[in-house]
């Protein structure tokens, strides 16, 4: 939808301002006819973005409402945000679940589609946090925790260091910079066990930062990326 959506936005200001041009040229008294009209293109993203629109709602009617869905929070790509499958984020969910061991402690470090799925397992054997800048997961409440991966140590003083089981990331961005900022977070969480997911060129820079090490298992994303996508983890996982 988003993409839908910017590209409308784009038609729009482009027309509007060849239309501004044409409306200085003209009479005030032509007002009525200066109104600009869409081009057919627009016009169908346009409709194609109300459509999408509608039958969103028309599930969260028919189906019930999950705040935990994969979706119910939509992804934003100016924030770098690309939701897992229901699939990888299972597969992921499950796999830190079983490396938390009984009664762990997991965080999810810009991976709240994995987030999602932990809390649809509903286990009463972990708890789980978020760690995620976008402040629309705070309806999540007291799990979520505003992150800046810029300010990597920036957090709650509650959030003891090594109190979490396993940690769970995906950095936003393909840059050393940003992984390298994560790394500090994540180690300063964790009490020994990471699993990264960023993209197949960062596997030099992961194993450089966090000692982590490439899993057989591919991540799938809702829409396709560009990007090839890996797992990376520093123990011995089911994700092999």
């Amino acid at each position: 939808m988003t993409h839908v959506y910017a590209l409308f936005r784009c038609f729009w200001h482009s027309e509007e301002s060849f239309y501004g041009k044409e409306v200085k040229a003209r009479k005030m008294d032509d007002d009525d006819d200066d109104i600009p009209q869409l081009s057919s293109h627009t016009l169908a993203a346009l409709q194609e973005f109300y459509l999408e629109q509608q039958q969103r709602e028309g599930m969260k009617t028919s189906q019930g409402f999950n705040q935990y869905s994969i979706g119910s929070i939509e992804e934003d790509w100016q924030l770098s945000q690309f939701w897992y499958s229901d699939e990888t984020a299972s597969c992921l969910a499950k796999e830190a679940v079983v490396a938390a061991g009984e009664g762990g402690r997991i965080a999810c470090v810009s991976a709240p589609s994995v987030y999602q799925k932990l809390k649809e397992l509903d286990g009463k054997d972990f708890s789980v946090c978020i760690l995620e800048y976008d402040r629309r997961f705070s309806v999540y409440g007291e799990e979520f925790i505003f992150y800046d991966y810029n300010q990597p140590l920036n957090l709650p003083e509650n959030l003891l260091p090594h109190s979490f089981d396993i940690v769970i990331a995906d950095p936003p961005y393909l840059s050393e910079e940003c992984l390298q900022k994560t790394a500090e977070t994540i180690k300063y969480l964790t009490k020994g066990k990471i699993l990264l997911c960023t993209g197949a060129i960062m596997e030099e820079q992961a194993a450089k930062h966090l000692g982590v090490k490439m899993c057989k298992f591919i991540p799938k994303h809702l829409r396709n990326l560009a990007n090839e996508f890996r797992c990376y983890v520093n123990y011995a996982s089911g994700l092999d």
